[in-house]
This record gives C-alpha cells, structure tokens and sequence, in this order.
C-alpha cells in the first residue's frame, strides 16, 4: 500500500533544475527593480539631478525673498513704501520690488529671479 507523503517530506525532496533557478532569479530581479521604481521611490540620477536642482532654486528664492523684505522693512521710507505696494495690483508688485532693489543681491547687483520678487512682495503685502 502507498502512503501519502507530508508536505514537508516532498519539500525536502524537491530539487529545482537549474533553468528554473535561473529563471527564478530573473523574475526576482525584474520583479524587485518595478516594485522600487514604482512604489518604492527610487528614481534615475538624472531625475535625481532635476529634483536637486529645482530645490536648490526654491532655496535660494525663498532666501533671497526673506532679505528683501529685511532690506524693505529696514529701509528709511518703509511705511511709504509699502503703502505704495498695498496699491498695486498683485501682478505689479514683483515689478515695483525689482525697481526698488530690495531683492538684488549685494556681490553681483544681479537682477533677482520673478519667483523671489513676487514671493517678496506677497511677504510684505500680507504684514
């Protein structure tokens, strides 16, 4: 009579060729490097790079508006100033910011990014 082997029995005698194991490491792989690029939030150095890169500018926007207002509030004829910004329309205030130079930075007198004036002037729109 023949018995029934356990589960464990056949797992202990089940010997994979080795194309199955191949194949089996092959979906592994693949498998491990879609779930990382989908779900796991692995991205490509050049992606990586982009990303850096557009944190690296908002940095320095938000920086360079937190000394515009600094130099704005600083300045001799704030309060003037500011009223004349309050009058301004929201698409003019980045315009009367850069006119002022509150926003140019000292070394290279460069003229400021558009995202720095008009984060400047919502700053100071909202004091």
């Amino acid at each position: 009579m023949e018995s029934k082997q356990t589960m464990g029995r056949r797992w202990e005698a089940y010997r994979p060729t080795k194309g199955l194991a191949a194949w089996a490491l092959i979906v592994g792989v693949v498998g491990t490097v879609a779930v990382g690029f989908t779900w796991g939030g692995w991205v490509t150095g050049g992606t990586a790079r982009t990303m850096a890169e557009a944190a690296s500018t908002t940095a320095h926007d938000q920086l360079v508006a937190a000394i515009c207002v600094d130099r704005f509030q600083t300045g001799s004829d704030a309060s003037t100033q500011l009223a004349a910004l309050k009058a301004l329309g929201s698409y003019e205030r980045g315009s009367f910011i850069e006119k002022g130079g509150w926003a140019a930075m000292p070394p290279e007198k460069a003229v400021p990014t558009r995202t720095a004036t008009r984060l400047c002037a919502d700053q100071l729109a909202a004091l």
